[in-house]
């Protein structure tokens, strides 16, 4: 205790600098954990965004230069699906239900308010399979009505028998979808859902964006999969086929490494705070060289010299990372309650409540690490100070 005491007094001595140097660590701490919540809050809503839609399986138009991920935005390419290869995945799904959609987008007018809107173009007996309804009707092959998403239809207070303008003709709202959330195969929230003739005979006969098969058994994926590939790819890649878990895993191991390089970006901030930190010590054992030698010359050890600086570098980063864990604990829970509120606007499945562990994870983390930095960049300087000569330490001036 007396050489703890010994560390306390030095530092208190020089509080301007043992401040500046604890801030360091606070930085350093606050920048690991809360770069690391961000890397989980990305992580739980991918999650979230793919979880109730694991009895699909999605095709996709195959490009050359495509990675296999439907989302990578090289296949935003003007590459599409023919009827003769939805026919193909019909007979390679055999019972299971086989949709095929066009993804578009127009302009939209809603009172006094213009902008473009994301289209979704179905077969009107399979617009039941992917969406359920809120109120009113489904659209219908021959009626002029559309179906708007749960949330466009509440920020602009839409509801059956509302009149919008789409592409400059005037329509009428026929229905309204239920919430359903963001998925891998249709995310209508925010979105038109046509029928496949209204918007054939608009801008003409086109060919499919994407097909979505729907396995009614799970154990069956894999199965459909390899069928559809099979069938369709027999000749040549002309379809890349997924289904919801390896979309998930793509998504997981991305950002797994966002999250490592963010907390590498982290890792750096306390690294150039043990920096100080050794400055500091270095200066604090070159000051106190004569000190050192008067306390060897009348019996202390040179193992408890070098404790007594330890102290001091663990006591800097003890310090400095409770309050750093502190402050990450208020920053990681308003990142939990932002991505909670992302999840509630958009409605995406999934619970910011699987961030309290991640949070709790990752403060943890940044707070060791802070200790440990602290400590490692006390090491030199405390076993420089142990190896003094006395009788040279004492002539020092």
């Amino acid at each position: 205790m007396l050489f703890l005491s010994l560390a306390l007094r030095n530092l208190r001595r020089h509080r301007v600098r043992s401040v500046l140097a604890t801030v360091g660590i606070i930085i350093g701490v606050v920048a690991i954990a809360s770069l690391g919540i961000v890397g989980a809050s990305l992580s739980a809503l991918v999650g979230g965004m793919v979880a109730d839609v694991s009895d699909t399986v999605l095709v996709t138009p195959h490009l050359a230069i495509s990675s296999g991920d439907p989302f990578d935005p090289r296949n935003t390419l003007a590459a599409r699906i023919s009827d003769e290869t939805v026919r193909l995945v019909e007979r390679a799904a055999g019972q299971h239900r086989v949709i095929p959609m066009i993804l578009a987008s127009d302009r939209v007018r809603i009172r006094d308010t213009e902008g473009y809107v994301t289209v979704y173009a179905l077969q009107s007996d399979d617009i039941p399979f992917l969406i359920e309804r809120e109120a009113g009707l489904y659209p219908q092959a021959r009626s002029p009505g559309v179906m708007v998403g749960a949330l466009l239809a509440e920020e602009f207070d839409l509801h059956p028998g509302s009149r919008i303008e789409v592409g400059g003709e005037s329509v009428r709202v026929a229905g309204v979808a239920a919430e359903r959330g963001m998925g891998i195969d249709i995310n209508p929230d925010y979105a038109l859902i046509v029928t496949e003739e209204w918007y054939a005979a608009r801008h003409g006969s086109q060919e499919y964006s994407r097909v979505v098969v729907k396995v009614g058994d799970l154990a069956a994926i894999e199965g459909v999969k390899d069928a559809i590939d099979q069938q369709v790819n027999r000749r040549r890649d002309v379809v890349d086929v997924l289904d919801s878990r390896e979309i998930l895993e793509l998504y997981y191991e991305t950002f797994d490494a966002i999250n490592i390089f963010l907390l590498g970006i982290g890792a750096v901030s306390l690294f150039v705070a043990s920096v100080s930190i050794l400055n500091v010590m270095i200066i604090s054992v070159t000051e106190r060289t004569a000190e050192i030698g008067l306390m060897r010359s009348i019996g202390v050890t040179r193992r408890q010299v070098l404790l007594m600086f330890l102290y001091e570098s663990l006591i800097l980063g003890v310090a400095g990372s409770l309050v750093g864990g502190i402050i990450s604990v208020a920053v990681g829970y308003y990142v939990s309650a932002s991505v909670a509120e992302f999840f509630t606007d958009f409605a995406v499945s999934g619970s910011a409540g699987m961030l309290g562990p991640a949070v709790a994870g990752y403060v943890a983390f940044g707070m060791a690490f802070g200790v440990a930095a602290s400590i490692v960049a006390g090491l030199y300087p405390a076993w420089s100070a142990a190896q003094k000569n006395p009788i040279e330490a004492l002539r020092y001036e």
